[in-house]
This record gives structure tokens, C-alpha cells and sequence, in this order.
């Protein structure tokens, strides 16, 4: 049997390849949308990709199972769980397998069961996966979205993201069932999930690629309730905020995307002058050079998302997938952005310029002021300011600046309005990360009388608070 464990680390994603070595054949589990790196290990292991199985339709990325169907006529082996809106669409020409709870199938020795986990999503499926040559007992399992290293997955998406009222509760009480079950696995089985820390799809994942039956039962927070009710509250405590872009990943997956291949090209600005007419038209550009250097100067009108392992959720956050998209970036990161930004969907991206060349190129720059914690302090002291906290709402809750207004970064764009006019504004999050990129949506709205406070809140306690 061969495995291997693959994982984007700007979406926290994990996926997998399990091949049969005496048969030459292998199959993805939960794959990603660039399916290069898959390829890469098929041709040094001398394995054809033959089929794709998904967990359940995710919400925060694009699956790549139709790209491996159309390059290499992978059979999809998709959840047939859930009621009718929950069915995957537009399946007519691909070659693909409807899965039940206790369904199996075959790839040479090795055999996959599948077990329904609803909770997270109604049509979550995991898959048990027996190394029939060496045992005749399981070895591990794909959790998926279910059980996480230290986590499980959250059960408010479809309410939140999806706006299907009333979900979370029914998710989260399938989940202790799905939890339950769980418990009753042997502690000896290998547990491999599709998201480690940094993922939106729990609240404290885990760093570590893996883990055990046993040792989830044993320390991972779900799995010490008993009580339904205890369980259901202490799961829907404190979840934090889903991206905007969770619905549209919900659909897209549901009932498939374009293929990469058949995406325009990005085109090419070389002039200023075509940089400042799209930002005079309202056009969405994105400056994505880190957030220092934008603060010293940019071009009006410009947003910030730096290209970091954050990019991906921010740009879901912020950008209007229903309009094109012009970046300033450097061209030598070009391609490993069109990667990032595919793999939510953005493939509106109509054309990139040179961010470097056209901050040389500008007759004028805008900048904004970063501050300490005790500067801040002082102006709150001496003028008639407005803090603005752009954390997570558990965050903000856990403690906040007195007097803070509470805006979520991602949420920044569809609430000016709240935004007081009429002051300055000291914008923060708790590094002064997010509130970097705030600084940057407000500016491009003509919010101009602000500064950014450098640390955030996290400095703010150790310089002012105490």
C-alpha cells in the first residue's frame, strides 16, 4: 500500500493518495483543485490516478475531483447521504460511484467502507481503509471534516454561510451521534482529516498531520460529553465567524466549476495610467506586496491583501467573486497566486501588473501611519477618536480597548456605514495583521483620518492595559 499526505497550507488543507503498489493504481481523498503535485507523485511512483473520493461537499475550497476526472477519466466516489439538497449535480459524462453508509469498494488489495459521519455537513462520509494484503482489519480512517487532530468539525456552517436557518442545532446534535460511533472504533486506528490548525471548519484545530482512534477518545475536548445537551452547547460556543466565500464553495462543489484549462489567460498592465483607470471606475484591485510596504505608499484607491498564508482567506472574505479582479503583484509569484486564488473559485482574474513597477511608475502615492500601543494611547488622550476593533467577535469578547467598535475585518466592506466619518480612527486587531487590511478597505473608501495600531491588542495589553 502506498500514502501519501499532501497539504496546502494557505487553506490548511490535507488530502491524500492511497495506491495500490501490486495493481499500479491510486486514488485522491478530498483532493485539491491543482492537481499538478498529485501527478508529480503518480509519475515517480509509477501509479495511474483512477478514481477520487470526497468526504462530503467542502465549503472552503474547490474540489479538484473534476479536474482529475477530465485528465485521467477518474471514477468520483461521492456521498449519496443527506436529503435532496444535499445531492451532487451535473454528474452526466463522468464516470462516478453514489456512496450509502456501509457501502465498499476495491482497489487492488485494498479495500475502502464507508461510514456516514453527518454532523458537519448531512452527507458527510468517512472512509475506513483495510490493507487487505497485510491484515483483515481496518488501518485507519478519512474523517474528513469530522474528527480533526484535537477538534471536531463544526456544525453551523449551512447557517452562517449558507443562510439554511435552523441547521446548526439539527448538525450539531447529529454530531454527537456521529461522535458516538466514533468512540466505538478501535483505539488502534489511524485518524487522517482534511484541515489542521488555521482551518475555519472548527474552532481549535490541531498542528499535526495526524492522529489516533485512542488518543482523540482520550484528549480531543468532543469526546469527553456524554450528555447531548452539554455536547450541543459546548460545539456551538464560540465558533468563529465563516468566510463570505463558504457559500459560494458550497456550490460550486455541489454542482461542479469550469476547468482550469479552459479559463482565459491573465493579461499583462504595464502602464499606470491603465492601473489608475480601473481604480477610478471602481474596478476591484488588489495590491498584494506585505503590509509595510504599502503603508509607506500606494496607489490610491488600492486595497491590501499581502501574499501570505492568509491570502487565500482574505481574498475570500473580500472579493466580489461576480467581477474581475486586477492584481499588483510581483511576477514572480504569479503563478502560485492564480493557484491560491482558483482554489476558492476566483477565477475572474482578469489581468496583474508589476506592483513594484507601478509604485515607480506613480506620479502620486497614498500612505497611512502605523502606531505603537502607547501612541495610541495618547491620541485617545489628546484628540476625539475612534477605536475600531477588527478581530473575531470571540476574540473582541474575550477582552477589548474600552470604548472599542467592533467590526470583523472580513465584514469591514458591507458596513461602512457603521464607520464613524467624523473622526480619526485607530483601527487594531490583535497583532495588527487584520487591521492592516481594514486600514487598507477604509482607505480605498475615502476613510483617510486613521492609523493602524502596530501590535494590536496583544501589545496594547503588555504597554497600556497592565
Amino acid at each position: 500500500m502506498l500514502l501519501r499526505y499532501f497539504y496546502d497550507e494557505k487553506l490548511a488543507h490535507a488530502s491524500y493518495m492511497v495506491g495500490c503498489q501490486q495493481k499500479g493504481e491510486a486514488v485522491i481523498i478530498d483532493p485539491m483543485r491543482n492537481i499538478e503535485p498529485y501527478i508529480q507523485v503518480a509519475e515517480k511512483e509509477n501509479m495511474t490516478i483512477v478514481g477520487a473520493l470526497e468526504t462530503h461537499i467542502h465549503a472552503d475550497f474547490v474540489a479538484g475531483s473534476r479536474e482529475l476526472a477530465d485528465r485521467f477519466g477518474a471514477k468520483l466516489y461521492l456521498s449519496d447521504e443527506g436529503d435532496e439538497n444535499w445531492k451532487y449535480q451535473n454528474l452526466d459524462g463522468i464516470s462516478h460511484q453514489l456512496l450509502k453508509d456501509g457501502d465498499k469498494f476495491e482497489l487492488g488489495r485494498l479495500t475502502f467502507e464507508v461510514m456516514h459521519t453527518p454532523g458537519h455537513t448531512p452527507e458527510s462520509i468517512s472512509f475506513l481503509l483495510t490493507d487487505v494484503a497485510a491484515a483483515d482489519k481496518p488501518i485507519g480512517i478519512f474523517t474528513g471534516d469530522f474528527v480533526f487532530a484535537g477538534d471536531i468539525g463544526r456544525p453551523d456552517l449551512l447557517e452562517k454561510a449558507a443562510g439554511i436557518q435552523g441547521t446548526a442545532d439539527a448538525g450539531a446534535k447529529a454530531m454527537f451521534k456521529s461522535v458516538e460511533r466514533f468512540k466505538k472504533l478501535p483505539d488502534y486506528l489511524q485518524v487522517w482529516p482534511a484541515h489542521g490548525a488555521g482551518s475555519a471548519c472548527g474552532k481549535a484545530l490541531g498542528a499535526i498531520p495526524s492522529s489516533t482512534v485512542g488518543y482523540e477518545k482520550q484528549f480531543n475536548w468532543a469526546m469527553k460529553y456524554d450528555n447531548e445537551d452539554e455536547f450541543v452547547k459546548a460545539l456551538l460556543e464560540g465558533q468563529p465567524e465563516p468566510p463570505y466565500y463558504f457559500a459560494v464553495m458550497k456550490h460550486v462543489n455541489k454542482v461542479g466549476i469550469g476547468l482550469i484549462k479552459d479559463l482565459p489567460p491573465v493579461q499583462t498592465i504595464t502602464s499606470i495610467d491603465e492601473v489608475e483607470r480601473l481604480v477610478a471606475k471602481g474596478s476591484q484591485v488588489i495590491d498584494t506586496r506585505d503590509a509595510a510596504s504599502f503603508a509607506r505608499g500606494h496607489i490610491k484607491g488600492t486595497m491590501n491583501i499581502p501574499f501570505n498564508n492568509s491570502f487565500t482567506n482574505w481574498m475570500g472574505w473580500i472579493v466580489d467573486y461576480e467581477k474581475p479582479l486586477y492584481l499588483l503583484a510581483d511576477p514572480a509569484q504569479l503563478d502560485e497566486m492564480l493557484i491560491a486564488l482558483r482554489s476558492i473559485g476566483i477565477d475572474k482574474v482578469a489581468a496583474y501588473a508589476d506592483a513594484t513597477d507601478m509604485i515607480q511608475q506613480a506620479q502620486e502615492l497614498d500612505s497611512y501611519e502605523n502606531v505603537t500601543p502607547l501612541k495610541a494611547k495618547e491620541l485617545m488622550e489628546q484628540e476625539d477618536v475612534a477605536v475600531l476593533d477588527v478581530r473575531n467577535l470571540t476574540e473582541y469578547q474575550e477582552g477589548h480597548i474600552e470604548g472599542a467598535q467592533h467590526i470583523m475585518v472580513g465584514t469591514l466592506k458591507n458596513r461602512l456605514d457603521e464607520v464613524p466619518a467624523d473622526k480619526k480612527l485607530i483601527v487594531q486587531c490583535q497583532s495588527g495583521g487584520r487591521s492592516a487590511i481594514a486600514a487598507s478597505i477604509l482607505k480605498a473608501n475615502g476613510y483617510h483620518n486613521l492609523v493602524n495600531m502596530a501590535g494590536g491588542y496583544g501589545q496594547w495589553t503588555k504597554d497600556v492595559k497592565n
